[in-house]
């Protein structure tokens, strides 16, 4: 009898997580590395947010703290719903997790039962499936198309739709294609979803302050208040406040899935670190003037990075609303071959081969349930983008 669940022993590692950690190790054994592959700002966090930690230290902040959160960063949260999305949920509708990640997962086991379905959008964050699997859940990947912006188009998500659907996830903007949903995109979506009322959203918004030129966010329940019992709208500080590390997430929903998820992160881990949640309180609540300095160098390095793409030989790139990603197409670089003599087949031999003749290190598409086209994160240097974009069109050039 074998001593692992066979829930483990099917599931798959993450492979954003597997190819950062191959460019960690060719660059510690001297190559010279640049890797595009972590979804992670490269800026630090304010410093505001960094004294609001070490003044809970100096207060004894560092007992326990309740399972749902402490009680002056729910309250944080839901203003912050208020202020910048117009939704009233009181600080009893939201719950506080170690990272984004943890409030997904509970969501879905608190929920999930074996042959329920969840829709989800591809090209897709790469943890949303393995985690639907790892709840008994089944996975109903819906592709979208280049030509849509990688959007989910309503008439796709109607068909998708069964008796056993759950729940769909809106990613929005989209880890790892950078799209965007605007208010008339979204209400193409909660028209359906209005009609189908045993379907529950979950809104992913964690890059909510990440878009770029005239765009303007919206979440699903600002578009259509009635969905509001059924949705979970999620969000954390990771990305917004460059607080990765400090593990961070949280949402509002209905009160009996927060109570749901409260009964199972109390047996789980219990609640987030006290000392992160004070400063998520003055990361919600303080001043947020580093938000338009991050949007304008991401914008900045975004045209650039896409304007040097599509200037490589046999890749297309479009432009993201937000986030800090782009994911080109290599499809006309199939069935070339490299300076080696390898022909590439797959976008995984793509950025195999690019990996180990110039060193750039980024993610297949495939690894996000579509290609042929990979993820570059552009959350780097400006000269860092520009030495790994030239990289990239020599190794375009190369190919024949």
């Amino acid at each position: 009898m074998a001593f692992l669940a066979d829930i483990i022993l099917s599931a798959k590692p993450s492979a954003t997580m597997a190819l950062t950690q191959k460019a960690r190790d060719l660059k510690n054994s001297g190559r010279d590395i640049i890797s595009l592959t972590v979804g992670e700002p490269d800026f630090d966090t304010p410093d505001h947010i960094k004294e609001a930690a070490v003044a809970a230290i100096k207060r004894g902040e560092t007992k326990y703290p309740p399972v749902l959160g402490i009680v002056p960063l729910r309250e944080a949260i839901a203003n912050k719903f208020k202020r910048e999305n117009g939704i009233d949920y009181k600080p009893s509708d939201t719950i506080v997790g170690t990272g984004g990640k943890q409030i997904l997962f509970n969501a879905f086991m608190a929920t999930m039962n074996r042959g329920d379905e969840v829709i989800i959008p591809a090209p897709y964050w790469v943890s949303y499936p393995g985690m639907v699997e790892l709840c008994g859940g089944t996975a109903i990947v819906v592709p979208t198309t280049l030509e849509s912006g990688f959007k989910l188009q309503a008439e796709d998500l109607e068909r998708a739709i069964t008796p056993r659907t759950k729940w769909v996830i809106l990613n929005s903007p989209s880890n790892p294609t950078g799209a965007a949903y605007t208010r008339a995109e979204l209400k193409a979506l909660t028209d359906v979803l209005v009609r189908h009322k045993h379907v529950w959203i979950l809104t992913d918004d964690m890059y909510e302050h990440l878009v770029y030129g005239d765009f303007e966010f919206t979440t699903p329940v600002q578009v259509e208040p009635s969905l509001r019992d059924r949705t979970l709208t999620l969000n954390g500080v990771s990305k917004s406040y460059a607080m990765t590390g400090w593990r961070i997430g949280y949402a509002a929903g209905p009160k009996a899935l927060i109570e749901a998820m409260d009964l199972l992160q109390g047996q789980q881990t219990s609640g987030a670190c006290t000392i992160a949640q004070y400063a998520a309180v003055q990361a919600l609540n303080g001043p947020q003037d580093h938000l338009p300095l991050f949007r304008k160098a991401f914008e900045e390095r975004r045209n650039l990075v896409v304007s040097m793409l599509n200037q490589a030989k046999f890749l297309k790139c479009p432009m993201p609303e937000g986030a800090f990603y782009v994911y080109p197409s290599c499809q006309e670089a199939l069935g070339k071959k490299t300076q080696s003599g390898k022909v590439i087949a797959t976008d995984e031999d793509f950025i195999g081969a690019l990996l180990e003749q110039e060193g750039v290190a980024v993610v297949h598409g495939t690894a996000f349930g579509q290609g042929p086209n990979f993820r570059i994160s552009y959350a780097a240097s400006t000269q860092l983008l520009e030495d790994a974009c030239s990289r990239i069109q020599r190794f375009c050039a190369s190919l024949n």
